[in-house]
């Protein structure tokens, strides 16, 4: 616990230091890996790897005009990524897919989109409850390490991504299905 007080604090004056300076986008960063490091069970460049294909994948995406219209939500896990959204057409599904197996350091790619509209702020607003009522479960449950397992929500669905075992894949899995709110869990867990 004093590890993490103060992992979490020298981040926060690496923070404070660096915005000063003016170097905010390399603030968020250092940041986010100096708090996660703590905790998650990858290795640092595994993260900060994982960290890279997600701004790659992102900023692929955002200069392409065509997906304008798209709510896209990237994330990468142990060098798989996860698509969660809503775009216009089956092509423009077909062409994120495109992109990220494109994107250097992908090994795998969860195409989770969907040809809808994009969702209304308040579906994001209960999606993200919903992320926090999981992720509090598991903290509370004696067989999940919660620091395991990354919960992402998206128009009431549920993508579990980490590297543990079948059996707590299983209960975490059993976990998720019975939030309400939850229409359908997807499983992007890697095998331990």
């Amino acid at each position: 616990m004093k590890k993490t007080r103060l992992l979490s604090i020298s981040a926060l004056a690496l923070a404070s230091s660096l915005a000063l300076s003016g170097c905010t986008a390399l603030v968020v960063g250092a940041t986010a890996v100096g708090i996660s490091a703590a905790t998650d069970t990858r290795s640092v460049g595994t993260q900060l790897d994982d960290q890279t294909i997600e701004v790659r994948v992102i900023t692929a995406l955002q200069t392409d005009d065509r997906f304008d219209e798209s709510r896209i939500q990237v994330v990468s896990f142990n060098r798989s990524v996860l698509l969660l959204g809503q775009v216009g057409n089956s092509s423009l599904r077909d062409l994120a897919s495109h992109v990220v197996r494109n994107t250097k350091g992908v090994d795998r790619v969860h195409n989770e989109l969907k040809v809808a509209p994009v969702i209304s702020f308040g579906q994001i607003s209960k999606d993200t409850y919903i992320t926090s009522k999981i992720k509090a479960k598991f903290v509370a449950d004696d067989v999940i390490k919660a620091s395991d397992i990354k919960v992402v929500t998206e128009g009431g669905e549920v993508a579990l991504m980490g590297i543990v075992s079948r059996d707590v894949a299983q209960q975490a899995i059993e976990i998720a299905r019975n939030i309400n709110g939850v229409t359908r869990v997807i499983d992007a867990f890697d095998a331990k």
